[in-house]
């Protein structure tokens, strides 16, 4: 199954795509779409839906795994961000594709085995599990590689809880 994980954002979007088989990762491709900071919110908007186009074409995922967003501190700039969210998971639900959502606590738990980890242990966990030699750069791709693993966990999971076909 190839897997679309994205970290959503407004500047950055991080993408991470991997391929889950028989409990065996491989990394296929991570980066990021930017949109430069001063353009007007519609204008980053569409930016970022054309970049999420492009990956889905690209890459033809069979599912897309996207972050939630947690903030505490700055609401404004979670909710520009949450713009930002809504824009991938429209491009990602106008290809059909399951979408599946996963807090930041889960990410790490499912990445880390602990959900309360830290950047650090999440970044070389990824790397160790889809046998890179470097940890991925940008943290954005980093984070999206990790919500993508933490997919390929949760649905190897939920298939083994199902009864046979």
């Amino acid at each position: 199954m190839i897997i679309l994980g994205i970290d959503p954002g407004l500047a950055t979007v991080g993408f991470g795509v991997i391929e889950a088989e028989r409990g065996r990762l491989r990394h296929l491709r991570h980066g990021v779409i930017t949109t430069p900071a001063g353009t007007p919110l519609p204008r980053r908007l569409l930016s970022i839906a054309e970049g999420m186009e492009e990956l889905l074409s690209i890459f033809c995922p069979e599912t897309v795994a996207v972050e939630e967003l947690f903030f505490s501190k700055n609401v404004t700039t979670g909710l520009t961000v949450a713009h930002g969210r809504g824009v991938i998971l429209a491009a990602a639900a106008r290809t059909g594709l399951s979408v599946a959502e996963y807090k930041p606590m889960q990410v790490k738990q499912a990445v880390v085995g602990y959900g309360a980890a830290d950047k650090r242990q999440v970044m070389e966990m990824t790397r160790q599990l889809l046998g890179l030699a470097s940890v991925p750069r940008p943290d954005d791709a980093a984070d999206a590689l990790a919500v993508a693993i933490c997919h390929a966990g949760t649905a190897a999971s939920l298939l083994g809880r199902l009864p046979p076909g």
